[in-house]
């Protein structure tokens, strides 16, 4: 694949991520340590065993759709938790997910029931409070404080705060269907700087929608005095052409880049 012109901070990151320890830096950022089992409360695993022995299936649904995570994924499970009337209309669905259940044996089933979060739903906030320890040289500040300095600054804010700002100051206007909270406002060099922060774990299903979230930032309408990037870290960057989030990455021209590299990018402003 010939790429006439890629952008330089993209161009770094994809260095950065095939030649130098990319993996063990990118750990200080996103520090993706599993969570232990989920608690279950005592008196609804004990109702649960007690209906799993009796083979009640009626009882044994309804107790398990108390919990956060039901053992089995089904396509119906999410229509009974928001209505529990249909678990009397519909008898033989119930038989049906019971039947699954008794199969898989009571001590399957709590395990599938405590199952930690999944880590990438963790990940969310890792990128702010990473930022928060002052690593690009400055600690972020309060949203008051941020309007009223010129100095090289850093928004500490809600999701909320940030996209009012950036609404408010940057003329932003977010190129997708749905409003998405901004990761990150700066200013430095009296230039302002908006950006998305993703990591990117895998390739397809949800991690394509988060990949696009952060290009569609990419493509807002700012004013002149707004530079917009996409902080993205993980699998964007592995050297692969058939992959259409790496063919799109490097073609595009815009800044996208690494979390490793921001505070260079910010200097050079």
């Amino acid at each position: 694949m010939k790429v006439d012109k890629m952008n330089y901070w993209t161009k770094l990151s994809i260095e950065y991520a095939n030649q130098k320890s990319y993996l063990d830096d990118l750990f200080k950022v996103y520090p993706t340590i599993p969570n232990g089992i989920r608690d279950i409360d005592n008196k609804i695993w004990e109702n649960i065993k007690t209906s799993f022995n009796n083979q009640n299936n009626k009882k044994l649904i309804e107790n398990l759709l108390k919990l956060d995570l039901f053992p089995i994924k089904d396509s119906y499970i999410a229509y009974l938790r928001k209505d529990k009337t249909a678990i009397d209309r519909n008898p033989e669905t119930i038989d049906r997910l019971a039947g699954r259940i008794y199969d898989m044996g009571i001590d399957e089933v709590y395990k599938q029931c405590t199952k930690p979060k999944e880590t990438n739903r963790q990940i969310g906030p890792m990128f702010k409070e990473w930022v928060n320890k002052g690593v690009l040289g400055k600690k972020p500040i309060e949203i008051d404080e941020f309007i009223n300095t010129e100095n090289n600054a850093i928004l500490s804010g809600s999701d909320q705060e940030m996209e009012e700002f950036a609404e408010d100051y940057c003329d932003y206007e977010y190129a997708g269907n749905t409003k998405k909270g901004l990761d990150f406002i700066a200013r430095f060099n009296k230039k302002y700087v908006i950006g998305e922060a993703k990591f990117l774990t895998d390739i397809g299903g949800h991690q394509n929608a988060q990949f696009n979230d952060a290009l569609n930032v990419l493509d807002s309408n700012v004013s002149e005095k707004v530079t917009k990037i996409a902080i993205l870290d993980g699998v964007l960057y592995i050297k692969n052409e058939r992959t259409k989030m790496y063919r799109t990455t490097v073609q595009k021209n815009d800044n996208i880049m690494s979390a490793l590299i921001l505070n260079e990018f910010l200097y050079s402003i």
